[in-house]
């Protein structure tokens, strides 16, 4: 009895954590759509792309080493609206990518955003380049890229491992101005110690729903906020009841933590 009614608990909990994100999504796009704070990082794309223009020099897009997972996907996404500040100007773009499966996705996307500029005669398919699938020569084609190219701006954005450091380096040695994002914490250091700007955690994820302004993804991110709010909340009660502080079930609150947090690890 007392696995049912840990059970229960556990569902109860994940359904109002649910009810709080649908909330804010239906809010928002009732018309109250709200405000998430400025991401300097992104806010330093127009410069990067005018920059860029003035100096008749390309730009470079990285989406990782990984294949068509969900963090190449989500710099995939902020490519896009990157590419169209790019075509606005009317200078180049170009991807380089280290899966096969990323050329053409890369293409449309890219593509698309030139299209939906009103420049599609500019988009150039063989600026949508598949280097490697090996880590460091891919790293070394990357290097290349930018060496040859002299590019005026990189991102680097996805799911980035030990070929991050030698990759903004390079960028750095030419001048670029660099943005980097990625999911992989370890290689954070070596891109705030090369790289001008750096989205940081949860950013990356946010940077969609930040560049877009769209109802539904801003009400999502804050719905996902509050959430994370009442399950720090309800881990902190669970401390303390532990502890002997508060006069709680402490068995049964630390079991109902353990069995929640078992439940997102699967």
């Amino acid at each position: 009895m007392e696995h049912a009614s840990d059970h229960w608990s556990i569902g109860i909990f994940v359904a109002v954590l649910s009810i709080i994100i649908l909330y804010k999504i239906v809010t928002a796009q009732r018309g109250k759509p709200p405000t998430i704070r400025r991401i300097a990082g992104l806010n330093a794309i127009d410069e990067a792309v005018g920059r860029a223009t003035e100096m008749g020099r390309p730009i470079l897009m990285v989406p990782g080493i990984g294949g068509l997972d969900i963090p190449a996907l989500q710099a995939l996404n902020i490519f896009g609206y990157i590419g169209r500040s790019v075509a606005r100007f009317g200078n180049r773009t170009i991807l380089a990518v280290a899966d096969p499966q990323l050329v053409g996705v890369g293409e449309e996307v890219i593509r698309d955003a030139y299209t939906s500029a009103g420049r599609p005669e500019l988009f150039n398919a063989e600026d949508v380049r598949f280097l490697s699938d090996r880590q460091f020569a891919f790293a070394s084609g990357v290097a290349g890229v930018i060496e040859r190219e002299k590019v005026a701006a990189s991102f680097l954005m996805g799911a980035f491992f030990a070929e991050s450091l030698i990759i903004a380096e390079v960028g750095q040695r030419v001048g670029a101005i660099q943005v980097a994002a990625t999911n992989q914490f370890t290689q954070l250091p070596f891109f705030i110690a090369t790289c001008d700007y750096v989205l940081l955690g949860d950013e990356f994820y946010a940077a969609s729903a930040y560049l877009s302004k769209n109802p539904t993804l801003l009400g999502s991110i804050v719905g996902q906020d509050y959430a994370k709010l009442l399950i720090l909340i309800v881990v902190i009660l669970g401390t303390l009841s532990a502890c002997g502080v508060l006069m709680l079930p402490a068995g049964h609150v630390h079991d109902l933590l353990q069995r929640f947090m078992d439940l997102f690890k699967s």
